[in-house]
């Protein structure tokens, strides 16, 4: 099965993420290509049976790519099997859900056969200074946090690739 994992990153976590499940996923038997949306802006979902979409969020929400993608490939998403997750640090888990519902439309989370929240990373050094400011603040810390779920990963693995019968 052909497999696109479209992401994008601010800080690379997202990008991590979409390598972790591009091995897992190509391990499994499966031909996988990873589209990252700062180099390759209309990616062709032609020859594709599987697309993940992943994003990062900040101040509660997806980027504005993310948004715009998923929007205008929505019909042919929505024919496809679909995967959708969110990289994020924010530890209520009523949160977390919330920021889920809104990184996506509805009809393509209704349509997704595996979503995943994939925790994430406060990467201080890849951050500018505003953006350290406000974790420090925020998050009460002044080194760097490497929180990517892999738990969560391998439940969306499960949900997106189940095991054949």
């Amino acid at each position: 099965m052909k497999t696109a994992i479209i992401f994008k990153t601010k800080h690379g976590t997202t990008e991590k993420v979409a390598y972790i499940l591009a091995k897992k996923l190509t391990e499994s038997g499966e031909e996988v290509r990873v589209i990252d949306l700062a180099k390759t802006r209309q990616p062709h979902l032609n020859g594709y049976e599987k697309i993940i979409i992943g994003g990062s969020i900040h101040v509660g929400k997806i980027q504005k790519e993310i948004r715009t993608f998923s929007d205008k490939h929505k019909a042919s998403l929505k024919a496809k099997t679909l995967g959708l997750y969110i990289c994020c640090m924010e530890t209520d888990e009523k949160k977390r859900q919330k920021e889920f519902e809104d990184a996506f439309p509805a009809d393509l989370k209704k349509h997704a056969s595996a979503k995943g929240i994939m925790g994430g990373e406060f990467l201080l050094e890849k951050m500018n200074f505003i953006e350290r400011l406000v974790v420090r603040k925020v998050a009460h810390t002044r080194e760097s946090v490497y929180d990517i779920d892999m738990d969560a990963v391998e439940a969306f693995l499960k949900q997106i690739s189940p095991p054949a019968r």
